[in-house]
């Protein structure tokens, strides 16, 4: 399997869920109000030998006239259309800004209309029925009642070699993806395998729904990878988006 992190830069966000760019030569976190998070944007395309999957969607913006999910993939040497399946861990804007293109009359589009969306059908729901800031309903509403979205319900398998859980620990119906092939175990864990660091240390965080259980899953899935050489995808890491157990670091 190949492996291409889209990288769409440093962000710091703050309890009003606004990701403000960040330019390490330019500005500094003591500008930025109490609290802010240092986070990198960064979702991933997997080639493999069936499909172009991408893992999440980024944040939405545009870059030289264009989403800048779709220009990334072009610079990977990508044809967005090529992308034949979207797998989201969850809904949250961070994670599902890239998901639609909106046009001047204000109607709402997959941005990879020709790809299968897999979505938590809860999830969804639970997207439309809160009034929360982590959630984009403008970008969502092209998810629903669309031929190219699969809504699961619960644990399964896709076409036998993409596995995906409920882990249900940073929000509610968070899912988790492990794709295997030909012996190689690649595993996205969204936003409850954000960053390297947390997988090697004990660590709550307050903003997860259960912060325990993230903690606990993320100790699980550390374990597990290394006995089994699983390579880590790391979505919110500034330095190391993709941990390889089998030659440490790549």
């Amino acid at each position: 399997m190949r492996i291409i992190p889209l990288s769409e830069g440093l962000f710091t966000v703050d309890a009003t869920k606004h990701f403000v760019p960040y330019n390490e030569s330019e500005h500094s976190l003591k500008e930025r109000p109490v609290g802010s998070l240092l986070v990198e944007i960064q979702p991933f395309v997997v080639i493999t030998s069936n499909d172009i999957l991408l893992l999440d969607a980024g944040l939405g913006f545009s870059k030289e006239g264009r989403l800048q999910l779709h220009h990334n993939l072009i610079n990977a040497g990508i044809n967005p259309s090529e992308i034949t399946k979207v797998l989201m861990s969850h809904l949250h804007k961070d994670h599902a800004g890239g998901l639609a293109l909106h046009s001047e009359a204000g109607e709402c589009k997959l941005a990879f209309p020709q790809a299968t969306h897999y979505v938590q059908e809860t999830e969804l729901a639970f997207a439309f029925e809160r009034n929360s800031s982590s959630f984009d309903k403008n970008d969502l509403k092209c998810l629903k009642e669309n031929e190219n979205v699969q809504l699961l319900n619960g644990d399964g398998f896709i076409d036998s070699y993409i596995e995906y859980k409920v882990s249900g620990a940073h929000s509610p119906h968070h899912q988790v993806f492990w794709i295997r092939e030909d012996g190689e175990t690649v595993f996205y864990g969204g936003d409850e395998a954000p960053q390297l660091q947390q997988m090697k240390h004990r660590f709550a965080a307050k903003y997860d729904f259960d912060g325990k259980k993230a903690m606990e899953l993320r100790q699980e899935w550390w374990r597990t990878g290394e006995e089994e050489k699983w390579s880590f995808l790391f979505y919110h890491d500034i330095k190391t988006p993709i941990f390889n157990n089998n030659a440490n670091n790549r």
